[in-house]
């Protein structure tokens, strides 16, 4: 048996449940996380059009020069508040939270956590 088919499969089975109940419409885009080992890099999506309407990354100029290292809560925080901040001036106030496949722990609840601070709801 091959032990990355069986873990994608199990990842894969995961995403699928939690986003089943997560779509995300005008009145209530979907705010998704993408987690790596270095990086970290969130985006809401209004999902009846398919079209990203704010995206943060720790990669993104504004952010990296502040940062020295993406993949830590500290940066998952700093996103956090940046996007909610964005959000709010694109007229986005309320999210549907969409964690993928990764748990609600370390870096993706500060993420959350920062972005409920910063004033988006979900």
């Amino acid at each position: 048996m091959d032990k990355n088919k069986y873990l994608g499969g199990q990842r894969q089975r995961r995403q699928f449940r939690v986003r089943k109940g997560i779509r995300g419409s005008t009145e209530r885009p979907r705010l998704s996380v993408f987690r790596s080992h270095r990086n970290l890099a969130c985006q809401i999506i209004d999902d009846s059009t398919g079209k990203t309407l704010v995206a943060v990354g720790t990669k993104d100029k504004e952010v990296r020069g502040n940062l020295p290292y993406g993949g830590n809560k500290a940066a998952a925080q700093q996103i956090g508040k940046l996007l909610a901040e964005k959000a709010i001036a694109a007229g986005i106030k309320q999210v549907a939270f969409d964690r993928g496949h990764y748990k609600y722990h370390g870096r993706v609840a500060a993420l959350a956590d920062a972005a409920r601070e910063a004033g988006l709801g979900f």
